[in-house]
């Protein structure tokens, strides 16, 4: 039998190395040509690994979490035939990296992991009222608990003992009973069975998207100066305008907030080219960039990520909302491709109805301002002497003080304010 010598190739231009997020297979295992074998992340996007040929695993390169340098040993397989294998010529092999005949360390089976401080695991007791006989024996005077099968029942469910429980009239227990027991059975030391308990320490290795976003936000918050701005916006015809649209939309999808927001932004951002830019702290540069390629903070079971809309400034209406539902649905179900993922020149980050009152979202780096829109409320308003019902909703704006000065960001967002609190200009050439 030979052994073939997967090695991990160049998966991204510039990438020296990738993180294991996921092995497919184990020691031992049978794969074959073609099979997903691993999932690798560098810093732009996850790639699935695929094994070039048929065979059995011997050995795998690394736990998950661990980084793989390009050239470098992947996995070892067991092929049918004499000697040693090497990956094909397509798959490229960094030139410093030295042929190795197999990974380092090679993964072992785990054996069951200790838990936190080295405790011995808690065994479950049962309810001390677990399989309780109909007739329960009382320490004190009485020597029987007399209550009906839906008494008893109430009270095992509560975890109360019927042997403390003293019955009001008689020796019957009643739903009474175990109401007064509840009101004053605290003092007591009755404790609800129903309220929060401790559970035991959890260790959670952090790894692939995770790791990428806390290294990532820590960076931001480490080099940039933020500062946030906060301004309030009656939407109340933004939103008539939108229900209009949606009345009459046809086969076209849905419009949310976010793509008349979108639109706004694009006619603002030329009067303010200091909000769509990018700095580059290494290099003293600020590059104020002339098309906007909006990053769309997206939550996803992997964590957040910002794919991104290209040239949004010459889409409509329309298909920013087919380009936002697109992109969302790409990077929940892990298919948005890297370049999906990378070159935004600014961001907008969205909670929907769950945005609160106001956000001080943090800067996606090297960008100089993130755009943060919060949930829409229904308020009374003054108009001149009348009060009236108007829909309002806060617009965040997290600005890079060391491009950005706060009067720069102020004037953007009123200008935002105008457009969407007048909605018409949207379309008005």
């Amino acid at each position: 039998m030979a052994r073939f010598t997967f090695r991990l190739p160049d998966i991204g231009e510039g990438i020296a190395e990738a993180e294991i997020v996921a092995w497919h297979v184990k020691v031992g295992d049978r794969v074959e040509e073609d099979q997903q074998v691993a999932d690798m992340m560098t810093d732009k996007a996850t790639v699935e690994m695929e094994s070039p040929v048929s065979g059995r695993v011997v050995a795998l390169a690394g736990e998950v979490g661990e980084m793989v340098p390009i050239g470098s040993a992947l996995m070892v397989i067991e092929v049918e035939g004499e000697g040693e294998a090497e990956a094909p010529a397509e798959a490229p092999i960094a030139a410093e990296t030295p042929a190795v005949e197999e990974p380092a360390p090679v993964r072992a089976e785990p054996a069951e992991a200790p838990r936190a401080g080295g405790e011995a695991p808690v065994e479950s007791r049962p309810s001390a009222n677990a399989g309780r006989m109909e007739e329960v024996a009382e320490p004190g005077a009485r020597a029987h608990v007399l209550a009906s099968p839906a008494v008893r029942a109430r009270a095992q469910d509560l975890g109360i003992d019927l042997a403390s429980v003293k019955p009001a009239e008689g020796d019957r227990i009643r739903h009474a009973d175990l109401d007064a027991y509840l009101r004053y059975g605290g003092a007591q030391g009755y404790h609800a069975p129903h309220a929060s308990r401790a559970r035991e320490d959890e260790a959670i290795k952090v790894i692939g998207m995770r790791r990428r976003i806390a290294e990532n936000m820590a960076a931001s918050k480490r080099t940039i100066p933020h500062f946030a701005y906060v301004e309030e916006i009656d939407v109340t015809a933004l939103e008539d305008m939108r229900a209009d649209l949606n009345a009459n939309r046809g086969g076209r999808p849905k419009l949310t907030m976010l793509p008349l927001l979108i639109v706004a932004i694009c006619r603002t951002i030329p009067a303010f080219p200091m909000i769509n830019a990018r700095y580059d702290d290494e290099a003293g540069v600020v590059t104020r960039h002339g098309r906007v390629h909006l990053g769309m903070a997206t939550q996803t079971d992997a964590g957040l990520m910002v794919p991104v809309i290209r040239d949004a400034q010459d889409r409509n209406v329309w298909q920013l909302a087919t380009e936002i539902a697109r992109l969302a649905e790409a990077a929940r179900t892990g298919k948005a491709k890297s370049e999906e993922l990378s070159g935004s020149t600014l961001t907008v980050t969205s909670l929907g109805p769950l945005g609160g009152i106001a956000t001080t979202p943090v800067i996606n780096r090297p960008e100089v301002a993130i755009i943060g829109p919060n949930k829409i409320v229904e308020r009374p308003v003054f108009q001149g002497d009348e009060i009236v019902r108007a829909k309002l909703m806060n617009l965040s704006i997290s600005c890079d003080h060391r491009v950005v000065d706060g009067w720069d960001a102020a004037s953007f967002v009123q200008a935002l304010k105008k457009l969407l609190e007048t909605p018409v200009l949207l379309f008005a050439d």
